[in-house]
């Protein structure tokens, strides 16, 4: 997984509430296992018309927010089914980092498996982010997990609360796996010694 440490780039305000996982990813793409490919059907009913062309309209298809690497997000935030292909698909189209008031609690532990960084902030923040990501190409914000700061393209800065383990996760870019890979030689001294002391196993 890919470490984060630091983030900077252009913010993309979505002001919906209750974005579900359906809205993130519809289920005609949950047919795949693989992580890659499905940034093409992020938010797929909200960026493209019936006859599969592109949405003008949705802040995805603007030219300023093409290259979005953040979402500033409505409240609840990726509620509804536990598909992980929505951080999946939000990865894939590049995007690193989602800020809500709250998010679904499935999507949000999703997202620290998958090298996403969900920030929960108070909702007049939340308002002075939208505020900031309604700049379109100059709605940079740049983001700090070491010190738990979002600095905003004026120079305010928003500080956020995390779990102090998840942010090591991010940090060191450690999913499951690469938590059990940390301790290889202790499993590995483990499994020697266990054949060792029981060779007919």
């Amino acid at each position: 997984m890919e470490k984060f440490t630091t983030l900077e780039g252009v913010a993309a305000p979505v002001p919906m509430t209750n974005v579900d996982t359906d809205m993130i990813i519809p289920k005609q793409y949950l047919k795949t296992i693989e992580r890659t490919g499905l940034g093409k059907g992020l938010f797929a009913e909200k960026r493209y018309r019936d006859d599969g062309s592109e949405n003008p309209d949705f802040v995805l298809n603007k030219p300023a927010y093409r290259k979005a690497k953040i979402l500033v997000a409505g409240d609840n935030f990726g509620c509804g089914s536990s598909r992980e292909h929505a951080p999946w698909a939000l990865l894939d189209h590049g995007i690193r980092c989602v800020i809500s008031t709250s998010f679904g609690d499935i999507f949000y532990n999703n997202c620290f498996k998958n090298g996403i960084l969900p920030i929960a902030v108070p909702p007049e923040a939340l308002q002075k982010l939208f505020d900031d990501a309604e700049r379109g190409a100059n709605a940079t914000l740049s983001i700090d997990l070491a010190k738990q700061e979002i600095r905003g393209p004026d120079g305010g800065v928003i500080h956020f609360d995390i779990d102090a383990f998840r942010k090591h996760c991010l940090l060191n870019g450690l999913d499951d796996i690469g938590l059990t890979l940390v301790r290889k030689g202790q499993i590995d001294g483990y499994e020697h010694k266990a054949k060792a002391e029981r060779p007919w196993l």
